[in-house]
């Protein structure tokens, strides 16, 4: 009975130990991670969209909360006037979740432009959605709150060629970024004001 006793508190200290060498591990490498992500998976993808901005929208962001999500807003700067914002979001494509950076004109509140950040989508099929310009250009001057579908399913998107899957994925993507922004929306059009040129 007492070597069981003996090894159940080797156990806790063993497991206690480890456990908070776990957690000091990922408190100190969050935030690295957190920027790597930034430099070369969203900030490509904001610089693609809000290319005409005249400050730097990756360093120009603030968070809100949405849900039980804290979500960064990247804030472009055109003429001294902050007028965009842009988030990501995700759905679900072909391989897997696909991750979809969208601007929004926070005036007329439309579409300015998408990027893909993330996705496991087929290469050569679906993953040209990185670089299919014309799909993406469909979503450009659209109302960003609605449901924006493909046109097999009574939408107004093209999808692109043997690619159908990863075409409603973005899609999706980009209807949930239109309920955020419109669940946040007066909380955006104040936090933007805090940018000037």
């Amino acid at each position: 009975m007492r070597e069981m006793v003996k090894m159940v508190v080797v156990l806790v200290v063993l497991s206690s130990i480890s456990g908070g060498l776990l957690g000091a591990l990922k408190t100190t490498t969050e935030e690295r991670i957190d920027n790597q992500v930034l430099k070369f998976v969203q900030g490509p993808a904001i610089e693609d969209i809000l290319k005409d901005a005249g400050n730097d929208p990756v360093s120009d962001r603030f968070s809100l909360t949405v849900g039980d999500e804290e979500k960064n807003f990247f804030v472009g700067i055109y003429d001294g006037n902050p007028r965009a914002v842009a988030f990501e979001t995700s759905a679900g494509g072909y391989g897997g979740d696909m991750g979809v950076m969208v601007a929004v004109d926070v005036e007329t509140d439309e579409i300015m432009g998408i990027s893909v950040t993330t996705h496991n989508e087929t290469p050569g099929i679906g993953a040209t959605i990185e670089t299919n310009e014309d799909f993406k250009k469909e979503f450009s001057g659209k109302p960003i709150i609605g449901d924006h579908k493909v046109k097999d399913d009574g939408g107004e998107i093209t999808a692109m060629s043997g690619a159908t899957v990863t075409s409603r994925a973005a899609c999706k993507a980009v209807t949930r970024a239109g309920d955020i922004y419109e669940q946040v929306k007066s909380q955006i059009r104040d936090q933007v004001k805090n940018f000037t040129g």
